[in-house]
């Protein structure tokens, strides 16, 4: 039998940075939402433990020694113990370093694969332990539902009522690696808003987000300039309510008042920027 598992983009509607630890990572605050659009992970249940690539950007997996899918199978054995794994197949729809925790959210849905196949319930602690050791981003792509991340991605809220918000996705097809981006931030401003009091309607949300940014965004731009080009296209689409980075970059997203306005938006993007990677989707 043959188990399946979406794993979606997880996008960092706004990221404040605030601070650096001693061991090196940063403080993070972000409210953080999910597409309906991602990364599709299968597993066939085996004695032996294989991961094979498909998709438009299986090339950008890299080797299988670095892949997160076989690391998350690790984590978790190494907590279980005796563990059923398989033939993983994913699928790769999202791009590769991406600011979109591609890799993190295909790292969850085999958790939940392998929670699936050896009968293993979803709140158990062993999961989530596996998440941390294997990625920061890999506990909020676990529950894969709307809420603010901290500390490194450790600290989760309760799930948020947030509402739908129809939105574009931009990828201008220029990996960015994270560690390069905060090698170039300048450190935190001192002047970020917390989050709290997330409001629950389209309207007030958008007016909410505007407040909050995303602090990593000037330092992305300056490891890949084209971000700034992405982000005033994405201004200019008609219907348009609110255009940000999202992550560490380099994929941006715009807000719009329905799925409709969002898919002509897109249509229109996509037949004007043919090198860039566009798509509409519903936040939540």
């Amino acid at each position: 039998m043959t188990l399946s598992e979406q794993a979606p983009a997880k996008i960092n509607l706004t990221l404040r940075v605030l601070g650096r630890r001693a061991d090196g990572y940063h403080e993070l605050e972000s409210l953080v939402a999910f597409a309906d659009l991602g990364d599709t992970l299968s597993l066939q249940p085996g004695p032996v433990t294989t991961l094979e690539m498909a998709g438009p950007f299986a090339a950008g997996g890299g080797a299988d020694a670095d892949n997160l899918v076989l690391k998350a199978h690790d984590a978790l054995r190494e907590r279980v113990g005796v563990l059923t794994g398989g033939r993983f197949i994913l699928e790769k729809n999202l791009p590769v370093a991406a600011g979109i925790g591609g890799g993190s959210a295909d790292a969850a849905a085999a958790l939940r694969l392998l929670a699936r196949a050896n009968n293993i319930a979803r709140d158990d602690a062993r999961l989530t332990e596996s998440a941390r050791a294997v990625g920061a981003d890999v506990p909020v792509c676990l529950a894969a539902a709307p809420c603010i991340m901290r500390g490194v991605g450790d600290r989760l809220s309760a799930r948020l009522d947030l509402p739908l918000l129809p939105a574009v996705l931009v990828n201008p097809q220029v990996p960015v690696a994270t560690r390069d981006v905060f090698a170039r931030f300048a450190g935190p401003k001192g002047d970020g808003k917390s989050l709290d009091h997330v409001p629950s309607g389209f309207e007030a949300t958008v007016s909410y987000l505007a407040g909050h940014d995303n602090d990593l965004t000037q330092a992305a731009i300056a490891c890949a300039p084209v971000i700034a080009e992405v982000l005033i296209a994405l201004r200019s689409l008609p219907a348009a309510r609110l255009a940000r980075m999202s992550g560490s970059g380099p994929t941006c997203f715009a807000l719009f008042p329905s799925a409709r306005e969002a898919a002509a938006a897109a249509r229109c993007l996509a037949a004007e920027r043919k090198d860039w990677w566009v798509r509409p989707v519903t936040l939540g």
